[in-house]
Parts: C-alpha cells; sequence; structure tokens
C-alpha cells in the first residue's frame, strides 16, 4: 500500500543520531527505508527508481565527503529540471503543444576505427 504524506512520519532527530552513534546501522536503516519506498512504487517504475538510486550511491561513495556528495547530487536534481531534455524543456513543448521530439531508430552516427595493422601485414 502507498502511503500518503500524511502518514509518513519521519524522525530527523533520532536519524541524527543514529548516524552519529552507529554509522554501519544507520546506512542499513537508509538502505531498508529507500528499498521499501521502491517496493511501495508502481511496479512500471520500480527499474526506474532502482538505476536513479545506484547513480545517487555512486555519486556519494566517489564524492570524499557528504557535503560534496549533497552538491553533486543537487546538481544531478536541478540538471533533470533545467537542463537539456528536463523538465523546462518539456513542459514548455507541451504548452506549444509539440510534441517530444524523438530520434528513429538507426539515425546515430557511425563513427569509423582505423585498423590497426598487425604484425603480419
Amino acid at each position: 500500500m502507498i502511503q500518503n504524506a500524511e502518514s509518513i512520519r519521519f524522525n530527523f532527530d533520532a536519524w541524527a543520531r543514529l548516524a552519529q552513534e552507529d554509522p554501519a546501522g544507520f546506512e542499513a536503516r537508509r538502505r531498508e527505508a529507500l528499498e521499501e519506498a521502491v517496493r511501495q512504487a508502481p511496479a512500471g517504475r520500480r527499474h526506474r527508481l532502482r538505476g536513479l538510486q545506484w547513480r545517487i550511491d555512486q555519486v556519494r561513495e566517489q564524492a570524499g565527503t557528504p557535503l560534496a556528495a549533497c552538491l553533486k547530487i543537487s546538481d544531478m536534481m536541478w540538471n533533470t529540471v533545467v537542463g537539456p531534455d528536463g523538465l523546462i524543456d518539456n513542459l514548455r513543448m507541451l504548452s506549444q503543444g509539440r510534441p517530444r521530439e524523438s530520434s528513429p531508430e538507426g539515425s546515430g552516427v557511425v563513427v569509423p576505427f582505423r585498423s590497426h595493422s598487425s604484425p603480419a601485414d
């Protein structure tokens, strides 16, 4: 059952205390909470949500500090809103009555590679 915003209770102080006192326990609870949120999402969106969470986890792992991770994840979010083919672009196209343009299959550019000569040549 999907919970509405009213029924979700997030105790920031409890989570912050857990993160300070037991970082491994915090991480385990964080992963459980995220997995529960994905399980409650419509089936057709779960794969995409898991992929997004994977990307976020990779940013967190490579960022070096929590603040750096926060800034990079914030940039990711803003890019989906104001970046190319982001929310703003799509809303603008919808408001102008234009369908979203999509590339027909097979319309990619093929880049030829030079063949390397083998020692036998």
